[in-house]
């Protein structure tokens, strides 16, 4: 190829490259404003009552405008879109609220904009994490912890529960249960396993409603109490779990809770600790946003490395420490388990 050839191909090349970061520009702008355009529109469902009017049934353009006195091709327009994003779904002229939609509890019914509102305030340092309530967070952890089912199936994998052939039943003390998601995964691929649940009131009605859900309900205790300070035998589980507890309480509470927790194990039990973790590396938009969430909902919380896990259950007297990723979840879980010895 001569010279004049070659300089041809690599301006080629190179108009190409530029051409390929402009197309990347691009997509990256539109994408982010209807990101926004999808959020207001969200927004503006809830605010214009149609949230709450297609949680309750499925209703006609016709019906939605004439109970708020809306325009109706705005309306119609609105709900195009929403069901678009899969808000909203659509069965000839009746429209009706999506399963995703339909699972906003309580706690995320104003999309969390009563959350994220306070994030400028915390920025510019006009608002105190001392005012936090801790057990509000933990509320809305067992509100929603069911989004988690499938990492924490995989944990009982990890784990080898149900992999055991000596036919010992196991006694599993949930410290902390919220909605017993991780403990039951563990409960239902070990068949004779049993649950200690303890927790306050709101937390184990969704617990005792996921151990029912999947046949549990026979194989598991619910104790209402403080888990920091339940008063159970010493010595007596096989197992003891804490899970999505310890990221929102700060390492002093963090310290006492592990070492009451390691006074239920038997000799040879293991204590599991399942959180998030950080990673390290590249920060994705879930890292940041379940780190900032943990500032907003808590006065000490914050997500720890696996090193600094570990270290945790090694000087609460743990041996043989070990760490492992969950994968079956959009946030970095992690596993640790530690063994009481003699």
């Amino acid at each position: 190829m001569s010279e004049h050839g070659a300089g041809d191909s690599a301006e080629q090349t190179q108009q190409q490259a530029v051409r390929s970061a402009q197309e990347r520009t691009l997509g990256l702008y539109h994408q982010l404003m209807q990101i926004n355009a999808a959020s207001h529109l969200i927004r503006s469902l809830r605010k214009l009552g149609l949230i709450d009017a297609l949680r309750e049934q499925q209703c006609t353009l016709e019906q939605l405008c004439v109970s708020g006195s809306l325009d109706t091709e705005i309306v119609r327009e609105i709900l195009d879109a929403a069901v678009a994003i899969g808000i909203v779904e659509q069965y000839q002229d009746d429209y009706a609220l999506s399963r995703a939609a339909h699972l906003l509890c309580q706690y995320d019914h104003d999309l969390a904009d009563s959350r994220w509102e306070r994030l400028v305030g915390l920025a510019q340092g006009d608002l105190s994490r001392e005012s936090h309530d801790v057990q509000l967070h933990q509320d809305h952890l067992a509100a929603t912890q069911w989004i988690h089912t499938p990492a924490a199936m995989e944990a009982a994998e990890i784990l080898d529960f149900g992999g055991d052939s000596s036919g010992q039943s196991l006694e599993i003390l949930d410290l902390g249960c919220g909605s017993a998601v991780w403990s039951s995964a563990m409960a239902y691929r070990d068949q004779k396993a049993n649950i200690t649940a303890v927790d306050h009131h709101a937390a184990l009605e969704a617990a005792l409603s996921t151990a029912k859900s999947i046949g549990l309900e026979e194989r598991f205790r619910a104790v209402p109490a403080d888990p920091a300070e339940v008063e159970l035998e010493r010595g007596q589980y096989d197992w003891v779990v804490i899970a999505q507890r310890l990221s929102g309480i700060g390492s002093q509470n963090a310290e006492r809770f592990l070492a009451r927790a390691v006074e239920f194990l038997r000799v040879g039990g293991r204590l599991v600790v399942i959180d998030l973790v950080d990673m390290g590396g590249k920060v994705t938009l879930v890292d940041r946003l379940e780190s900032l969430r943990l500032k907003l909902e808590t006065s000490e919380g914050g997500i720890l490395s696996p090193t600094q896990l570990q270290s945790q259950l090694t000087s609460c007297g743990l041996e043989d420490c070990q760490f492992a990723l969950l994968s079956k979840d959009r946030a970095k879980f992690g596993i640790v388990v530690g063994k009481k010895g003699a």
